[in-house]
């Protein structure tokens, strides 16, 4: 009787429409602005307590058990969308990256994965003018990317009127084929900011009892730290088990990444670093050399340029994240950097790489002005599509 009586004081759930949706190598809860109850339609405490509670975070078991998210980086993830009130745009697109073990969603950056699945995601739901999408063909989603105030361009196809996901675009990462949707990422950088914040296409980071390393620290897409494999003692073949297994190697990229983010004048202290997994990013390039990915395919250094491995919210990623996909672009075309050495200097337009589940190409258009390097646009292709569309049931904030 007890039991029952107790129960009576607790409102039932809410129910609110949302979609999950796959983009690229990860995958997230998306919703309209105006589906939201009305106290999360403005960022705060209501809104982030309710996305929390949405993907199941945090989670001290780090299994997600009791909602939307899959425990990683990958699939811990929100995404928020409305129609663009600017005509030289279709929509907005806010991000955010949901702790898995804090209560916390860093809204300080983007998904270039789930990039892929804001255009489909916006014609479905009304958000692009109808006259813009051909009966049969692409139409071009000009998207707003709110969280860092950039333009991005993403090619949907059209069969019949209606946005089509099947295809034959293999995507590594992602085990079955889609159709293709490349996303142009326009002027990752603004002319009036640096590609490179302190200056220097190579740094040298001293790091208190781990060394001293040389590093490209470059802001495009997302801001990252490009290492050598060998400084850090890595081959640059490493799939996730050789590193994410090893819980002194991973204290260790964590203590390097915090250090190279006030060194590029990203936060002012390792404390402050400390408040933000998301960014910067941190990776490590090699040149080619063959390896067996995660899938058990044998990929030759004939097939790539260079590797890359990077960690995302303190893990190393499985595949790679679309906006470290756009920094590692941009440093390729930029002769000097680690990455544009690793893939053997000179002038890289375009560079397919290595990572844990395959391969990727990216390519980007750079040019140096005055002595400061500019970029146009940076180029790749993703896949994306519905997993499930209707309503999430979720507990009302209590906050």
């Amino acid at each position: 009787m007890n039991s029952v009586s107790n129960s009576a004081l607790f409102a039932p759930q809410l129910k609110v429409p949302a979609t999950y949706m796959r983009g690229g190598t990860s995958k997230g809860v998306f919703f309209k602005l105006d589906d939201l109850p009305v106290p999360a339609q403005v960022a705060g405490a209501y809104r982030d307590a309710l996305l929390l509670r949405v993907i199941g975070s945090p989670d001290p078991y780090s299994k997600h058990t009791d909602g939307m998210g899959g425990a990683t980086s990958s699939t811990s993830k929100t995404v928020i969308l409305s129609r663009s009130e600017d005509d030289s745009y279709d929509v907005n697109y806010l991000f955010g990256q949901v702790s898995i073990d804090q209560p916390f969603i860093d809204w300080s950056g983007n998904c270039g994965n789930l990039t892929a699945a804001v255009g489909s995601f916006a014609i479905n739901n009304g958000l692009v003018d109808p006259a813009r999408i051909p009966e049969n063909g692409v139409c071009v989603v000009r998207i707003w990317q709110q969280n860092i105030g950039k333009t991005i361009l993403a090619s949907v196809p059209i069969t019949n009127g209606e946005v089509q996901e099947t295809g034959d675009f293999m995507l590594d990462g992602v085990t079955f084929p889609a159709a293709e949707v490349p996303i142009a990422f326009v002027a990752p950088v603004e002319a009036d900011e640096a590609v490179f914040p302190t200056g220097n296409i190579v740094d040298t980071l001293e790091v208190p009892d781990e060394g001293t390393f040389p590093v490209t620290m470059i802001n495009s897409g997302i801001p990252t730290l490009f290492f050598n494999a060998e400084d850090l003692g890595y081959t640059g073949t490493e799939l996730q088990e050789a590193i994410n297994g090893d819980i002194n190697a991973l204290a260790r990229f964590e203590k390097i990444r915090l250090y190279g983010a006030v060194h590029m004048g990203l936060s002012p202290d390792i404390e402050t670093a400390k408040r933000s997994q998301h960014i910067p990013k941190i990776a490590f390039v090699s040149g080619p050399k063959d390896y067996t990915s995660s899938s058990g395919a044998v990929i030759s250094a004939n097939a790539i340029n260079c590797h890359v491995r990077a960690l995302s919210m303190g893990k190393l990623h499985h595949a790679m994240m679309g906006t470290a996909a756009v920094a590692i672009g941009t440093a390729a075309a930029i002769p000097g950097t680690l990455v544009n050495l690793a893939a053997g200097g000179g002038s890289q337009e375009s560079i397919t790489f290595g990572h844990p589940s395959g391969t990727l190409k990216v390519g980007a258009s750079a040019m140096c002005e005055n002595g400061q390097w500019q970029v146009e646009q940076v180029v790749m292709s993703r896949s994306a599509r519905i997993l499930m569309e209707g309503f999430v049931r979720v507990p009302e904030p209590t906050q």
